[in-house]
């Protein structure tokens, strides 16, 4: 079996954004109640600008940058999320990612019907979700509402339940955006433990935080984004402080 790496050569990924030109609110009411159509641009946004990064088995990645920086980006595009416009992306190993946990569920169906639409979209075999829906359930902690639409649960139960789903099987390729705060207490403590376990299996982690204190001390290695280049590639302790410069911190 090869060894886990992930391998950017070159890599730039552009998408399309939608512009207003209405910039007030003001604008935008007075144009609605007017029934006139708005006015907007599509702009091109080079959101990842020639990115050259070798991950090998074994290291800790912390990913540093401001809002938009291009962190999250980076990382749905090493999940296969985001297809790249050029460039050469290479990812060997089996990827598990944790970032926008509510997105694909089905507002209609149950949650114990959703076990087995979020875990196909996840690419696990419906074999694989039966056998282990019992155990997601019982992590989960739903109760009765287990067998109730999704659209019935609060913002933290379909959290609760998407996080149970997503972290029932690990990979030797962890990417993390931001460790989730995902309910209660009692859930984020049961949370938290889950986590540290997938960590501790994994051969890469990929972390993007702002809390210097969980990078300090789960990577040895820190990337710092900065409007779509990763403008320092270093010593976690060295990269905290080159985001602390770039940004006014220090």
């Amino acid at each position: 079996m090869k060894q886990p790496t992930i391998c950017l050569r070159d890599v730039n990924l552009h998408y399309a954004a939608l512009v207003f030109k209405e910039r007030s609110l003001k604008s935008l009411v007075v144009n609605c109640f007017k029934k006139r159509k708005l006015t907007n641009d599509v702009k091109d946004v080079h959101a990842l600008k020639n990115i050259n990064v070798d991950i090998r088995g074994g290291e800790r990645i912390g990913l540093l940058g401001h809002n938009g920086a291009g962190k999250s980006t980076f990382l749905r595009t090493v999940a296969g999320l985001y297809p790249i416009s050029s460039g050469e992306l290479k990812v060997e190993g089996e990827v598990r990612s944790l970032f926008d946990l509510s997105l694909g569920f089905e507002q209609d169906a149950t949650g114990r019907e959703n076990i087995l639409y979020r875990g196909l979209l996840l690419g696990l075999s419906p074999s694989f979700m039966h056998e282990h829906a019992e155990k997601i359930i019982e992590f989960a902690d739903l109760g009765e509402f287990i067998d109730y639409p999704i659209k019935t649960y609060s913002a933290g139960m379909q959290v609760r339940l998407a996080f149970s789903i997503s972290t029932s099987v690990g990979g030797n390729i962890l990417l993390l955006d931001e460790i989730i705060g995902a309910g209660d207490a009692k859930f984020m403590s049961k949370a938290k433990q889950r986590i540290a376990h997938l960590i501790d299996q994994a051969d890469i982690l990929v972390l993007a935080s702002h809390d210097f204190h969980t990078l300090n001390s789960l990577c040895q290695r820190g990337l710092v984004f900065y409007r779509g280049e990763v403008v320092f590639d270093g010593q976690i302790s060295d990269a905290v402080n080159n985001y602390k410069k770039i940004n006014g911190l220090s």
